[in-house]
């Protein structure tokens, strides 16, 4: 048998001794800063990154297993730092001067990178507009999520410039000359992963700070991808959840979810990302759909108890709901909708 990959080991550590014992107290407290600080010692924020920058440069079932073990211990924390692998992936194909200066110490885990890019699939509504002013770009707008404020260190920030292109960019996570945070918001799941919003009033940020421009319709087509595939963070969760009932009960939702991880990871590492995407969102909307009758079942089996704020099954369910909207778009909102009223609408 051939011995897990050192992150995997190092992830499934973190899980077992700091993250699922202190989870409920976390989900109503927030993510502290000493969970941060340990996932930062693990490497497992340089998971995806080059190795010459120091990071580990690791294959995609390390990255879908470290997910799942780390969304199905404290879903919140999971949350956080899973938001730093898109800037450095950006990084790692920027040509820009960004790249030198931030790809190592976020690959080091010396810097904590969130994002602020989920508004670009909006379009054609554009929540924050970019426009060029003389040697760097001027911000407009509203970022409606930004996970982390007050945890991450710097945030990938993106806008749509007047040529309609996708506009990606790098600045400190804090309050600034034309950057505003809202109040934390109060959310049914994951508070205490610190979400706000940002308002951007002139918000200004010099040409060295862009690691990517490229055509809208391209990032779009680029990111359909990810909004068609099953997440690792939804299997993670369903695992938590069977370990809340007993054997008989859980044999049925386990060898289902077996079968789905399965047929989701193989179309994942398919050579050729944008064929058989039909296939890929009906794996996606089947997950959810496990996930949400194994968090179901942890709730009916733990009865009353259920209720608690410190009861796990209650956490998870309300982590699923979190994970059913998460990475959303148009497209994937009607197609679910459409498999839950039985047929196209």
């Amino acid at each position: 048998m051939t011995a897990p990959h050192l992150l995997v080991t190092r992830a499934r550590h973190l899980a077992d001794t700091l993250l699922a014992p202190h989870a409920e107290r976390v989900d109503q407290e927030g993510v502290p800063a000493s969970h941060l600080t340990e996932i930062r010692r693990s490497g497992l924020l340089g998971l995806n990154a080059p190795k010459e920058y120091g990071g580990a440069a690791a294959p995609a079932e390390v990255v879908r297993e470290t997910a799942e073990i780390l969304a199905g211990a404290c879903c919140s924390t999971w949350f956080v730092q899973t938001q730093h692998h898109t800037p450095v992936l950006t990084l790692a194909r920027s040509e820009g001067p960004v790249r030198d200066r931030l790809l190592g110490p976020l690959a080091r885990g010396e810097l904590l990178s969130g994002v602020a890019y989920a508004h670009l699939r909006a379009y054609p509504r554009v929540p924050v507009r970019v426009t060029r002013e003389r040697d760097g770009w001027r911000f407009d707008g509203t970022v409606p999520w930004y996970t982390g404020w007050g945890l991450n260190d710097v945030m990938l920030l993106a806008g749509v410039t007047d040529a309609g292109e996708a506009l990606f960019a790098f600045t400190e996570s804090r309050e600034q000359p034309g950057l505003r945070a809202s109040r934390p918001l109060r959310l049914a799941a994951l508070t205490a992963a610190r979400t706000v919003s940002l308002d951007l009033d002139g918000f200004r940020l010099p040409e060295e700070a862009v690691a990517l421009r490229t055509p809208l319709d391209r990032w779009a087509a680029a990111d359909r991808t990810k909004a068609v595939s099953a997440s690792p963070a939804v299997f993670g969760l369903a695992e938590a959840a069977l370990t809340l009932l007993d054997e008989d009960t859980a044999a049925p939702f386990r060898a289902r979810l077996t079968e789905v991880r399965g047929r989701a990871y193989a179309l994942a590492d398919h050579p050729v990302p944008d064929e058989r995407l039909e296939e890929r969102l009906s794996l996606r909307i089947q997950s959810y759909e496990l996930l949400r009758a194994a968090t179901t079942a942890a709730v009916v089996a733990g009865g009353g108890r259920s209720m608690l704020l410190t009861s796990r099954a209650q956490r998870l369910a309300r982590e699923g709901l979190f994970l059913l909207v998460q990475g959303q778009t148009p497209e994937s909102r009607a197609a679910h909708l459409d498999a839950l009223t039985g047929g196209p609408r």
